[in-house]
């Protein structure tokens, strides 16, 4: 597979590319009662298609060129704790198959969501080196095989799944995304600090590295005492708490505003990220607010 640096496009058409925002707090509020707790809302791919198509729709509509297939729970490890008896392949060649209906004729891109093993926040380790190997090479391959434009591994916050995707994804020429979470403290869950994560990531060539799932002020506290001169993006909880995947999101309302958002997108244009969108929380509205600081080059 070609090896593009697409966000690249970025600095051509002098603005950040707007990647979408959460699918899964949105499919949770439509379909309370049917998530589960390892695969939080993939079966909707087959269950509810309609409903995500529509997301995707709205999400295109709303300005995002990138969008983010709901495969965040379709990785081996969480699938092997499934309730029902989904087959994995189906589910992840469902929803990529949505998306690129959704984007039609038009320039979107299409991201392979790639999630942590286990759960995001747990920083004790359940599995093996060789089943969190297995884990991603598979769920990579497969998010690949339906053709996706590139695979996002989101999430990301302990130090052995980041070499293994990142060895896995640069030996094999796979374009991809990195993008971490850390702690109050600027640390991912493995007890490493941004330097040594960036340090790492950055000698295997990927597309860009992103921050997601944090909060403003963690984001803050990263462009004050980084010097982001690489490929670089972000996507926050507005959620006043994070939320593991698959916790239920019910009666728990954003702390952020779309209005608000767009002030915090505007405050790190600054430092001239290569992509801006939303996590947990968000909806189409804070897109939409998003791409109204670009009207002119949109």
């Amino acid at each position: 597979m070609k090896k593009v640096n697409i966000f690249s496009l970025a600095k051509r058409i002098e603005r950040p590319l707007i990647l979408d925002g959460a699918i899964g707090s949105l499919l949770e509020e439509k379909f309370p009662k049917e998530n589960d707790y390892y695969t939080w809302m993939t079966k909707i791919n087959s269950e509810h298609p309609e409903y995500l198509f529509g997301i995707y729709k709205d999400y295109i509509t709303a300005g995002a060129d990138i969008i983010t297939t709901n495969t965040f729970r379709t990785n081996p490890i969480a699938m092997k704790y499934q309730s029902l008896s989904y087959n994995i392949n189906d589910l992840i060649k469902r929803t990529v198959d949505l998306a690129f209906l959704a984007r039609a004729n038009n320039s979107v891109l299409i991201a392979g969501s790639n999630p942590p093993a286990e759960d995001c926040y747990q920083s004790e380790r359940t599995v093996s080196f060789s089943e969190l190997t297995n884990n991603h090479h598979k769920h990579i391959d497969m998010l690949l095989n339906c053709g996706v434009d590139f695979i996002l591994n989101e999430t990301q916050s302990q130090f052995d799944e980041i070499g293994i995707i990142c060895k896995y994804c640069s030996w094999n020429n796979i374009p991809f995304v990195i993008s971490i979470y850390v702690d109050e403290n600027l640390k991912i869950l493995s007890g490493e600090s941004i330097d040594d994560v960036l340090n790492f990531v950055l000698q295997f060539k990927p597309l860009a590295i992103g921050f997601n799932c944090i909060n403003k002020d963690t984001l803050y506290k990263i462009v004050q005492n980084y010097e982001l001169n690489f490929n670089w993006g972000f996507y926050l909880n507005v959620y006043p708490s994070k939320l593991s995947c698959g916790e239920k999101s019910e009666n728990l309302l954003p702390e952020i505003s779309p209005e608000e958002y767009q002030e915090i997108v505007k405050d790190m244009l600054a430092y001239q990220p290569s992509f801006v969108g939303g996590c947990c929380g968000t909806n189409p509205s804070y897109i939409s607010k998003i791409r109204e600081l670009f009207e002119w080059n949109i």
